[in-house]
């Protein structure tokens, strides 16, 4: 059998209706500089970011937890090759649990030399700690805020 390859370009603009978890979790991005959890009644879990409902008990959050600044690498790739609308590389994203959290936020890592891969894989190890920096001007979106080595 012939394995074939195919290169694919999507670009597509969505305009999304948040709901009211999202657009409480967004306005306190970008209004206080912080992030904040959902917690679950029934497991007591913090769910960041957060959920209507528990995806574990599928009962309905309750308490809104901050969580963070801090928090430790759960998982992280560093990437060297462009790949359409993502930013240049290289860049190093990957998945923080934050302190007070029960499960992990996705961001990008700023501050490590990533021209060396074996040594910026080294200083992002699973377990590093890092803290949630925020931008001075925030608009209420992800990109608001980054990961540095704590």
């Amino acid at each position: 059998m012939e394995l074939l390859e195919r290169q694919e370009t999507w670009s597509i603009t969505y305009n999304h209706a948040l709901g009211e978890t999202a657009s409480w979790f967004y306005a306190k991005i970008r209004d206080e500089g912080a992030i904040y959890g959902k917690r679950c009644a029934k497991s007591g879990r913090v769910l960041v970011p957060p959920r209507s409902f528990s995806d574990e008990t599928l009962q309905p959050t309750t308490d809104w937890v901050k969580v963070g600044p801090g928090g430790r690498i759960e998982a992280f790739t560093i990437v060297y090759e462009k790949f359409n609308n993502l930013p240049d590389p290289p860049y190093a994203f990957g998945y923080v649990l934050l302190d007070g959290a029960d499960t992990a936020l996705g961001g990008y890592f700023k501050g490590v030399d990533l021209a060396d891969p074996a040594a910026a894989a080294a200083r992002l190890k699973v377990g590093t700690r890092v803290v949630a920096t925020f931008a001075p001007q925030r608009k209420g979106e992800m990109l608001d805020f980054w990961y540095e080595l704590a």
